[in-house]
């Protein structure tokens, strides 16, 4: 074979990264897209002709200004400012204008000189169920934390979650089972600082018949009853250390031995620790096995406190709202509410976040909830939300002021903004300064009224 049959064989760029199943997309450095699959184009909804040189933030966050504006972590500083790859959990909006969590994979293409020309993006689509709940926001502390929990989920690797008391522990624990390998086995939760010494050995590791007075029959323990699931340890901390011995044990053989029996039982389980301690001062102090805590902290997760992540602090207010009954007639929170709830410093996290969100709603009965419906302690909130001002986060999450972005709105607004942006409805709902769930809600209301 000729070289110019070669040259007539060989496969445009083009031609090669449509062969990838996922969407790719290549950026230059002023953001513009230069080449992008198959995959990316069907993703986004968008022919080649009216894709090349657009701005990459217009057509997957359906922005105006690239994604770090709006508080989200993006790769363009590390892929071009340092020559590296990198990985980000980010929000996109796909075809149908809805949000979906993507993985993003940003990596250098170098010229012959080293110098970077541009950056590829592996986009990998993260499969959520029909209804995810469990983490609500989109600032980049959530988003960092949820980058993490993506890549720990489907392995088998022990998990620690460290945080305050109220900061969502449990719900982050439920989140990686969700996405692990085993999402139909079951998932257990043992609450160590609620139960004595005993009751703890017995309900983790089970107890033979006669194993102690009073015991008249076989009972299997929590390790057992999650075997092909997860078993989330809750308050790790307070196990004594002869259980700490025991539990390092089943950690490393993946067998169990109930109480008062002489046999082990295999067992299937993914464990997760969590606590709201400073485990490494008690290992420092001897309170806590070092072995054990190395063998949990395989891959230790932060969960923020409230206060680190006001930004979502809006969303799942209302996201508590659209789950209580007849919530939904609250939605929007005027923006007086959500200046109230900004201001507080909530030790209590989103616990108490969402206490005082089911109490206002029970005392504004059918009218609107109001500053004057919040129960927020410590002398925060109702008598100190006037001096609050906007974070530079919430700023560029909103492009106006809070107050005018979080108004209510009515059925004209909602037209109105449909009509302005072409029937755009994630477009809409930055226009209204409302999140795209609220939106949806009017729209679908809106359709079921005409006849």
């Amino acid at each position: 074979m000729d070289a110019k049959t070669i040259m007539r064989g060989k496969p445009s760029c083009d031609q090669i990264i449509d062969i990838l199943p996922d969407p790719f997309v290549v950026i230059d450095a002023d953001y513009r897209i230069i080449a992008a699959n198959r995959s990316y184009r069907k993703r986004y909804g968008i022919e080649a002709d009216a894709l090349i040189g657009r701005h990459c933030y217009e057509v997957s966050h359906h922005a105006q200004a690239p994604c770090h504006n709006y508080g989200e972590h993006c790769p363009m500083e590390s892929v071009f400012g340092n020559k590296q790859t990198t990985q980000v959990m980010h929000v996109h909006f796909n075809a149908d204008d809805r949000p979906e969590y993507v993985q993003i994979q940003a990596t250098p293409l170098l010229d012959d000189q080293g110098e970077v020309l541009y950056m590829g993006e592996f986009i990998y689509p993260v499969n959520t169920p029909e209804k995810d709940d469990l983490l609500v926001g989109r600032s980049r502390t959530i988003l960092r934390m949820t980058s993490l929990l993506q890549r720990v989920a489907p392995t088998m690797t022990t998990v620690l979650l460290t945080g305050e008391s109220g900061a969502g522990k449990e719900c982050v624990a439920k989140y990686l089972h969700q996405y692990s390998s085993r999402p139909k086995g079951p998932f257990i939760i043992v609450d160590c600082g609620t139960l004595g010494e005993n009751l703890i050995e017995n309900e983790l590791f089970g107890s033979e018949k006669g194993a102690y007075t009073g015991s008249t029959m076989l009972k299997k323990g929590l390790f057992e009853a999650a075997h092909g699931g997860t078993l989330l340890i809750d308050e790790v901390c307070e196990l004594p250390l002869a259980l700490q011995t025991k539990l390092l044990r089943v950690l490393e053989t993946g067998a169990i031995r109930r109480i008062g029996g002489t046999d082990y039982h295999k067992i299937d389980v993914r464990v997760i620790a969590a606590t709201n301690r400073d485990i490494q001062q008690m290992v420092d102090c001897g309170e806590f096995r070092q072995d054990l805590y190395y063998r949990l902290s395989a891959f230790p997760v932060h969960v923020p406190p409230l206060r680190e992540r006001k930004s979502d602090i809006p969303a799942i207010a209302e996201h508590f709202l659209g789950r209580s009954e007849d919530g939904d007639r609250h939605l929007p929170l005027p923006p007086e509410v959500i200046e109230a709830l900004l201001a507080h410093d909530y030790p209590g996290n989103i616990r108490e976040l969402r206490n005082i969100i089911e109490r206002a709603a029970i005392l504004a009965a059918d009218g609107p909830i109001g500053p004057e419906h919040l129960a927020l302690e410590s002398g925060k909130g109702r008598g100190h939300h006037g001096g609050w001002s906007p974070s530079p986060e919430l700023g560029r999450a909103t492009g106006h002021g809070l107050a005018s972005a979080r108004r209510r709105i009515d059925d004209t607004a909602v037209l109105t903004a449909l009509e302005e942006t072409g029937g755009h409805r994630a477009r809409a709902a930055r226009l209204l300064g409302v999140s795209a769930r609220t939106l949806y809600r009017h729209v679908r209301r809106l359709r079921a009224e005409v006849p």
